[in-house]
């Protein structure tokens, strides 16, 4: 059936019908669109934007785009992004040995509490997406949330700091923690601890969605240059995050060990105060996007419209055309007009414009083609971020798996000796160190092998990176062996947090280096991908597709740990993920990621080979 372009006539048609040849056609039957006003609650007054225009923190127009937006304002938002991360990774690093040796809690019940707090912080993004494109807009909402996450953060420096909040330490030394006889915490020590821990990690709901879509939205789509542009802000984008993880996996690391760990907490609230400071003196540089109304809604709406009409065919006489508003702006406020497509037919029925609709339709019963085809994107969307779980999954066992490896092993560099929770550094190193040559050694290397202009399309750069996990997780199988079988070699069985002088740490390098490499591929591609692609009024949804991804991966990763130690250790059988590292089979449970990787590739494969990139056909979107 043939579909007419999306196009204002010169003449509004109020309540004409088509020609009888041409309802067979998915034609457009146009009403007037409703202006576009920011609420006074908003700091607006009621003055009428529309589209993707950029805009005020007061909703007027910027009358000088050259003052305002560009490469200065996107390093103001970088550095709340850097604190974000740098408390994210100094948490999961520092709190599961904080929970294991202060609060005398079991290594396993510690490692999944920290994955939790990782997946909450990281899943709970979906509300601040929403709220931002929804309500808020996204600078209100990172303005919110990071408050909140500053809370959260000094709540855990105050759990660290004084000693009514942690058990008995006096008579507790390193042999009563292994056996487990050292006083444990009271309920509502750990009530508090748990409390404020997920405190913060409910901070970040509005920070992840936000804060990458935020800075993209300081430069001009009607510029030349703007996806240069785009592709370069995230791959800085990601290097502030990897500073952030290098700091928390080195100078946290070190004051603690120093200081203790009262200190590397408050160091982390410390810095997220700085990023909080930062980012408000930079308010008079930022280009906005009005909020767009409730997502949920309008999806809502579309699939309500659709199953109303669901036995209503295209061919039908009632039948007038897909309905869309007069005119070049869309209903949807920050949203330019979405040219229809042909994917997911039953959704158009929720577009079918009826005799019995009337002029004034309701909008339960009739849609806009283009408030359609957000939700076909949304469902279009799916399937990408859904194959990065098993990446996050892999990247979450690596914190808490590889450390306790590094623990038996000699973590000493000719006369440094590197402490080992500063072991995950390295994954952030080789990410540093791949952003920064990105464009000076891969993107002509890639341009000439592929002939596209960034190097690699955003799609190839995420399969490259799910190819490359793989190998990370397969080399991490095959070393656990040889590290397994050595330690047993040599009588350190039961010596599993004594290192082994002879066995160098450094061997966990290739696959440290290996998902580096994978993460960067990776995640910046999808970033920079649910930017591009997601609906215009539904960014920062679409960012949280990304990092609800990665919380899902932490959820699954503590699922998975206790699924395989249930089957593996009942009928008093030794558990993959033993507390004994040299008595678990480790090597196992790697090989097992690395073949739900390999089947979770071709999955990848097989959705991206059928994604149909956006055409934008210069519709008018202010």
């Amino acid at each position: 059936m043939a579909s007419k372009e999306i196009r204002s006539p010169e003449i509004v048609v109020s309540e004409g019908i088509l020609d009888i040849s041409q309802r067979k056609k998915l034609g457009i039957h146009f009403a007037e669109s409703d202006d576009r006003r920011v609420p006074r609650a908003m700091g607006g007054e009621y003055y009428v934007a529309g589209g993707t225009t950029p805009v005020t923190i007061r909703g007027k127009p910027i009358e000088d785009l050259s003052k305002t937006g560009g490469w200065i304002a996107a390093f103001f938002i970088f550095g709340n992004e850097m604190a974000e991360r740098m408390a994210y990774f100094g948490l999961s690093v520092n709190m599961v040995a904080f929970m294991f040796y202060i609060m005398h809690r079991p290594f396993t019940s510690s490692a999944n509490a920290v994955n939790n707090f990782l997946g909450i912080s990281q899943a709970s993004s979906v509300l601040g997406g929403f709220l931002a494109d929804a309500y808020l807009g996204r600078y209100w909402t990172i303005a919110i949330f990071t408050t909140i996450y500053l809370l959260g953060l000094t709540g855990i420096t105050l759990s660290a700091t004084l000693s009514i909040f942690t058990p008995d330490q006096s008579n507790c030394d390193k042999l009563s923690i292994l056996l487990g006889t050292c006083d444990p915490a009271e309920p509502w020590q750990m009530l508090y601890l748990y409390t404020v821990l997920y405190i913060t990690a409910f901070g970040a709901a509005g920070i992840r969605p936000c804060v990458s879509s935020f800075g993209a939205d300081q430069f001009d789509e009607k510029e030349k240059d703007y996806k240069t542009h785009l592709d370069r802000f995230f791959n800085f984008f990601y290097l502030s995050v990897t500073i952030g993880a290098i700091v928390a996996f080195t100078m946290v690391v070190y004051i603690q060990m120093q200081h203790g760990w009262g200190s590397a907490f408050g160091s982390l609230a410390l810095a997220m105060g700085i990023s909080n400071a930062v980012f408000f003196i930079g308010t008079p540089l930022y280009r906005h996007r009005l909020p767009g109304g409730s997502p949920l809604t309008r999806v809502t709406q579309v699939l309500v419209a659709a199953y109303r009409k669901r036995n209503v065919p295209f061919t039908s006489s009632e039948f007038v055309g897909l309905y869309e508003v007069a005119g070049k702006k869309s209903a949807i406020k920050g949203s330019g007009k979405i040219e229809h497509t042909d994917e997911f037919r039953w959704l158009d029925k929720a577009a079918l414009h009826l005799k019995e609709d009337g002029p004034v339709p309701n909008p339960w019963r009739l849609c806009t083609v283009t408030q359609v085809e957000e939700v076909k994107i949304l469902v279009k969307l799916l399937p990408i971020p859904t194959c990065t779980i098993m990446l996050s999954l892999i990247l979450t066992e690596y914190l808490t798996l590889s450390v306790q490896q590094a623990y038996t092993m000699n973590t000493r560099m000719g006369r440094l000796k590197l402490p080992v929770m500063c072991m995950p550094v390295f994954p952030g190193l080789s990410i540093f160190l791949i952003l920064a040559f990105y464009y000076s050694t891969f993107a002509p290397l890639a341009r000439r092998l592929t002939g596209h202009p960034h190097g690699a399309s955003q799609l190839q750069r995420v399969g490259l990176g799910l190819a490359i996990s793989v190998l990370s997780v397969t080399y991490a199988g095959f070393f656990e062996r040889y590290r397994r079988n050595y330690a047993i070699k040599h009588g350190f069985e039961m010596l599993f947090l004594s290192p082994m002088p002879d066995l160098s740490a450094y061997w966990l390098l290739i696959q440290y280096i290996l998902i580096g490499v994978a993460e960067v591929f990776c995640i910046v591609g999808l970033l920079e991908f649910l930017y591009q692609e997601a609906p215009d009024a539904m960014r920062s949804v679409g960012s949280a597709y990304a990092a609800v991804a990665g919380g899902l991966g932490c959820f699954f990763a503590t699922i998975l740990n206790n699924l395989i130690n249930g089957i593996t250790g009942k009928e008093g059988g030794r558990a993959w993920l033993s507390q004994n590292i040299n008595v678990g089979r480790f090597d196992y449970f790697y090989w097992l990621l690395a073949v739900l990787s390999a089947i979770n590739f071709f999955v990848f494969l097989f959705f991206a080979k059928r994604y149909k990139y956006r055409v934008r056909r210069g519709v008018e979107t202010f």
